[in-house]
């Protein structure tokens, strides 16, 4: 029996979800299909809202709706601290610390020349033009992993280069470990007792 090519087409378009295989695709599909035909209709809608109306700050890469997010407008943040963060995710978890007030600069990714993930693709000229617009320290709160680390020494080096004042967030954090499912507490006590990165 052949399976109808626009379940075809549903069950592939689930499959680009992180972590998603065929049978959870399958399995996912068959739910929203049968059983809740109106959630099936939210997402659709909510995901294609999403796509038209999202973009990046100009200032922190963050995905916003408008030009400058709400963040970076915000006259209570204290413009003087940068934390540079691999993903949306990880600022997010910054912020239910509450151990941070500074502006933050998204790079949606690490480096990762195996999958094609270098300098550009991070918008790193940005970052270096953002931190060079007013003195300010850069602390870098990449990931505690291979590619986390090479990417905060790629941009402790070019930081210094300019002569921009860095530091790297301590490690309060597992080896390995990624900030979206490390406790508040451990991230703020590594934010804490960041130190400078020499270049």
């Amino acid at each position: 029996m052949k399976t109808p090519s626009s379940l075809e087409a549903l069950i592939a378009a689930l499959r680009v979800l992180p972590g998603v295989g065929p049978k959870s695709a399958q399995r996912m599909a068959y739910h929203l299909l049968q059983r809740d035909k109106p959630a099936a209709l939210r997402l659709a809608q909510s995901l294609a809202h999403a796509v038209e109306t999202l973009h990046h700050c100009a200032k922190c890469n963050n995905f916003s709706e408008e030009e400058v997010c709400e963040m970076c407008r915000s006259a209570r943040r204290d413009s003087s601290l940068l934390c540079v963060v691999e993903m949306p995710a990880d600022l997010l978890m910054m912020e239910q610390a509450q151990c941070y007030q500074g502006m933050y600069f998204v790079l949606m990714g690490r480096l990762s020349p195996l999958d094609g993930i270098g300098a550009r693709e991070l918008h790193l000229d940005r970052l270096v033009k953002r931190a060079l617009e007013q003195p300010c320290e850069v602390i870098l709160a990449t990931n505690f992993t291979v590619e986390g680390e090479a990417t905060a020494h790629y941009i402790a080096t070019l930081l210094n280069a300019q002569g921009v004042k860095v530091s790297r967030i301590a490690r309060g954090l597992p080896v390995g470990g990624e900030l979206e499912h490390v406790d508040s507490g451990t991230l703020a006590q590594a934010v804490l007792e960041r130190r400078e990165v020499a270049g």
